[in-house]
């Protein structure tokens, strides 16, 4: 009988551990478990949870990071070594790239929370009030251009969205991709940059992602997450193994988008590259601090 006693009490012990630490979990990862219980949340996602017991209406707001297109020479010659061809993904290609992490991040608000707080344009001055913020200063304007090109009509064949929670990530791609998928970030390494361009060589070991679909999300200043996330048709992904030149070792993701055809003529990339739009697929590293999501091979 002293067994059985004992045995139902280790089991009754286990049971409240694992509904405490439940119950401690944010918010967004028991959506992320319930939704995704097969896909492991990347670091770079889980670092911009909120513990559960700290949550609150209350966000810092940041300084803005550099705009997400580059308007002066140093952003645009960071946003030209992250562009290729498809056919330099192969080992022994070597780049400069801005590798360096951003150390300024704001946090993921729990879905409740973030749907709480306006987010349009309509109601620029709520949002301002809200975050205590002069309509003058570059917060504001910051804000007010990513809430703009949140609210920006896509290109032909692209499926937009803003997600201004973690879950309401999930819900995007997963009405795009099905549940299951894998979820990617933009770079991973052994060990944090020391400087902001490195040169880098890819290594043998590419792997090709063979699902011409995805759903990519890049992060946009605001004061807490926003993530601008599109479904773009004809889209190949690969993991490259890199190796910069003082021996650090990395992982990125990159994307090639096999049909330009619909983009601007002076998007960047044709005036770093020298190509037309449509001609030739055009890759890129992710940015730092971006994420992609393919459909699991079977």
């Amino acid at each position: 009988m002293g067994f059985h006693l004992g045995h139902i009490f280790a089991l009754l012990t286990l049971a409240v551990v694992a509904l405490a630490t439940h119950a401690a979990l944010p918010v967004a990862q028991l959506y992320w478990n319930s939704v995704l219980p097969n896909t492991q949340m990347p670091k770079a996602i889980s670092e911009l949870l909120q513990p559960a017991e700290s949550v609150s209406t209350s966000v810092k707001v940041r300084k803005p990071d550099p705009k997400p297109y580059p308007v002066t020479w140093r952003q645009a010659t960071d946003a030209a070594a992250l562009l290729f061809l498809e056919k330099n993904i192969r080992p022994g290609t070597t780049m400069n790239w801005p590798f360096a992490r951003n150390t300024i991040t704001a946090a993921f608000l729990p879905r409740r929370i973030a749907e709480s707080i306006p987010f349009s344009s309509t109601k620029l001055p709520e949002i301002l009030k809200h975050f205590s913020l002069e309509p003058s200063s570059v917060e504001a304007n910051t804000i007010k251009e990513t809430i703009q090109e949140c609210e920006a009509p896509g290109f032909k064949g692209e499926e937009k969205y803003c997600a201004t929670s973690l879950e309401s990530m999930i819900d995007f791609t997963t009405s795009k991709l099905g549940t299951s998928v894998e979820a990617l970030v933009s770079t991973e390494e052994e060990k944090e940059a020391t400087m902001f361009m490195r040169k880098y060589t890819i290594m043998p070991g590419v792997k090709k992602l063979e699902r011409e679909k995805a759903v990519l999300c890049h992060k946009r200043n605001y004061p807490y997450a926003v993530f601008y996330c599109h479904a773009i048709k004809q889209t190949r992904a690969y993991i490259v193994p890199l190796v910069g030149a003082d021996g650090v070792k990395a992982k990125a993701v990159a994307v090639c988008h096999i049909d330009t055809s619909e983009w601007n003529p002076k998007n960047l990339a044709f005036q770093v590259l020298k190509v037309k739009p449509g001609t030739i697929p055009i890759c890129h590293f992710l940015p730092n601090d971006h994420n992609v999501w393919v459909p699991k091979s079977i």
